[in-house]
């Protein structure tokens, strides 16, 4: 609970394109983790599940920084 806590007060520090870039290397990720996965499987396929959220999770802090800045 405590890590997640951390994480979003990093997220919080952030600015706008230190968050672009996270955001374009999570999707990055997970193109490689679902490119993989199809031609075999994963160790972990939850790994997916897990960058998929944190694009979410960017994608949401970049949304509401852009609507503070305007």
């Amino acid at each position: 609970m405590a890590k997640k806590r951390r994480e979003k007060e990093n997220l919080k520090t952030l600015s706008m394109p230190e968050l672009e870039a996270r955001l374009r290397e999570a999707e990055e990720t997970r193109f490689r983790f679902q490119f993989r996965h199809a031609g075999a499987p994963l160790k972990n396929p939850m790994q997916i599940r897990f960058v998929r959220r944190e694009i979410a999770r960017l994608k949401t802090w970049i949304h509401q920084k852009g609507a503070q800045a305007s």
